[in-house]
């Protein structure tokens, strides 16, 4: 990609500078803006993303693939292993992914993948890829913590600071953006390694629904296989699985 960056000291969300310029017909593809701080940065589902100054990456990137456009789920993917191959590549070790689009290290969360869409135009199609990752943080507000676990580059021992974080990640992402067009099967593949889902017992969340049963196989277009006890077998399409968890 051909990136063209934009530089914030504090923005409300780098994903929101993002759809203003595709809104006004300035943005191009490879687009990419990036905060020191944010002041309403944000994750799946409207969660806040803790943004404090110049302790982590945040950035979106537009990207403007030819028509027709490129399956929602795919950048999704091509995004969350980027993040992971970034932070492998830095010298982290035991990093996976929580489908869909969060960075883990054990069971306390480095990074996330947001990708969004808005009126999305068959013939003019866009997506907004936003990243937020733990960089420089040694610790974090009593009330995130006590959400989840979470974890930064520097509590697993990485002393890295923010642009080489950022370069790595662009990087990253211009490799496996690639590979949506020209090998989109190694990235399912590569996607179902970094969960470590094959052949596991999984509990997926469809909606409002669950259903039990074991991994067995995943593709942008035929969705995510599960096969029940009996030899029955089940097909999900990707858009509509919220969360798929380990048993």
């Amino acid at each position: 990609m051909n990136l063209r960056r934009f530089h914030y000291a504090s923005t409300d969300s780098t994903s929101e500078r993002a759809f203003a310029a595709l809104a006004m017909g300035k943005a191009r593809h490879g687009d990419v803006h990036v905060a020191d701080a944010q002041t309403a940065g944000h994750g799946r589902f409207g969660r806040p993303w803790h943004s404090p100054a110049d302790e982590g990456l945040y950035l979106s990137v537009i990207l403007l693939p030819p028509a027709p456009p490129w399956h929602p789920g795919a950048v999704t993917v091509a995004a969350s292993l980027a993040v992971h191959d970034a932070a492998t590549e830095l010298g982290l070790r035991g990093a996976w992914i929580d489908w869909p689009n969060d960075v883990m290290v054990g069971d306390a969360k480095l990074a996330g993948v947001l990708v969004e869409t808005r009126g999305l135009d068959p013939k003019h199609p866009h997506f907004v890829v936003g990243l937020g990752v733990n960089v420089r943080q040694r610790a974090f507000p009593p009330e995130l913590a006590a959400a989840r676990g979470v974890t930064s580059l520097a509590l697993q021992g990485l002393d890295r600071d923010v642009p080489s974080v950022e370069r790595k990640v662009l990087e990253c992402l211009s490799r496996r953006v690639e590979q949506i067009d020209s090998t989109p099967a190694e990235l399912e593949v590569d996607f179902v390694h970094a969960t470590g889902l094959a052949n596991r017992d999984v509990r997926v969340r469809v909606g409002e629904t669950e259903e039990l049963g074991r991994f067995a196989g995943f593709s942008f277009t035929a969705g995510l296989l599960l096969h029940f006890a009996g030899g029955r077998e089940k097909r999900l399409p990707i858009e509509f699985v919220r969360a798929v968890e380990r048993l």
